[in-house]
C-alpha cells in the first residue's frame, strides 16, 4: 500500500507519462538496433522485479510481429538452462533500471557477455550501465513502478522495426486472434 505522500507523487508522475512516452519515441535508437540484429535467429529478454514482466512482454511482442524466436526470463532464471543457448548470435535485451535489482541483473549481463552475446541494455542509468552493454536504449527515471512502462515502449519499438525491416504484417500478425471469444 502506498502512503498518501507516495500516492500523490505517483499520480503526478502518472500524469507525466504521455510526455515521457513521447520523449522515448523521439529519442529511441530502436531502429538502429533493429537494423543490426534483424537477422538474428533468437532474442533473449531478461529482467528482475518490476522488469521481469517487461522482459516477458518484450519477447512476446518480438515473437508476435517478427515471427522470430524470442524468450523472456526473470534474470535469475537465466542460469537454469537458457544460458546454454546464449552465444555470439543471440542478442540479449537486459532491463536494468535504477532499482534494488540492478546490480544482480548486471551480474547476469556479465554472464552473457562472457559467452560473446551482444547486450542491449534498457536503462534509466546509461552512464553506469552503458559500459556493460553493446547498445543502450535509454528511458527516463520515474521510479520502479513507472520506468518499466517506458522500457516496454523501447522494446515494442525494436520489435516494430525488426518486423518492418523483415516485411512482416505488423498490424495483422499471422495466427493471432485479437479478440476474446466465448464458447
Amino acid at each position: 500500500m502506498l502512503s498518501d505522500e507516495c500516492s500523490t507523487e505517483f499520480v503526478e508522475r502518472l500524469r507525466d507519462l504521455p510526455d515521457l512516452v513521447q520523449q522515448v519515441l523521439d529519442t529511441s535508437k530502436a531502429r538502429a538496433i533493429a537494423e543490426e540484429y534483424e537477422e538474428s535467429d533468437a532474442y533473449f529478454f531478461i529482467g528482475r522485479g518490476y522488469n521481469a514482466p517487461v522482459a516477458l512482454e518484450g519477447a512476446l511482442k518480438m515473437k508476435e510481429i517478427t515471427y522470430k524466436h524470442a524468450e523472456g526470463f526473470a534474470a535469475g532464471e537465466l542460469k537454469h538452462g537458457p544460458l546454454a543457448l546464449v552465444d555470439g548470435a543471440t542478442p540479449v535485451f537486459a532491463m536494468v533500471t535504477g532499482d534494488s535489482n540492478a546490480a544482480k541483473t548486471l551480474g547476469n549481463v556479465k554472464e552473457v557477455e562472457a559467452r560473446d552475446a551482444p547486450v542491449v541494455a534498457v536503462t534509466d542509468a546509461p552512464e553506469e550501465v552503458g559500459q556493460y552493454a553493446d547498445h543502450v536504449l535509454e528511458v527516463p527515471a520515474v521510479g520502479p513502478r513507472l520506468t518499466p512502462i517506458l522500457a516496454n515502449v523501447q522494446l515494442q519499438l525494436v520489435a516494430y522495426w525488426v518486423a518492418n525491416r523483415l516485411g512482416r504484417s505488423i498490424d495483422k500478425p499471422r495466427n493471432l486472434a485479437k479478440s476474446v471469444t466465448v464458447e
